[in-house]
């Protein structure tokens, strides 16, 4: 003898297999939003309306001839070898945690000589985005790049 398949049967196969995707979905979307902790524009139509201003500032530092490469030295340090920069330029660093779980760090970089600059501290372990600020006679570099 079979049972016959009715559409309350289909109605409990719909709203459960519904239901088994909208949990999936509400847990996903609530771990995503509770573990961005990026930067993010306050404002994004104000924003745009600044885009042109950042292109030209960036071929400003183009036009440079500055170049800089950020690693962690073997000691832990922070090390900035730079090409292009004049004698007595300054440069600051920010560390920022990719998912701002951990304070920014804001470091005054010492001057190695031979365009290298470098940390009085050792950067904690972990995934940093580390953003350096070359300045020299009002010209200024800047650069945001993933330190692992």
């Amino acid at each position: 003898m079979t049972k016959r398949f009715t559409g309350w049967h289909m109605t409990a196969i719909l709203v459960g297999g519904f239901s088994v995707v909208l949990a999936v979905n509400l847990f996903m979307a609530s771990r995503a939003v509770g573990s961005f902790g990026g930067v993010v524009v306050e404002n994004s139509y104000v924003a745009s309306q600044q885009f042109n201003t950042w292109l030209n500032q960036a071929e400003k530092q183009n036009a440079l001839g500055w170049s800089a490469r950020v690693t962690r030295a073997g000691d832990g340090r922070l090390d900035v070898a730079t090409s292009g920069t004049p004698q007595g330029t300054f440069a600051q660093a920010e560390l920022r945690h990719p998912l701002g779980k951990r304070d920014v760090l804001e470091w005054t970089l010492i001057d190695a000589g031979n365009g290298r600059f470098t940390s009085v501290d050792a950067v904690p372990e972990g995934r940093w985005l580390v953003r350096v600020t070359l300045e020299h006679a009002g010209r200024t570099m800047r650069l945001e790049r993933p330190l692992g």
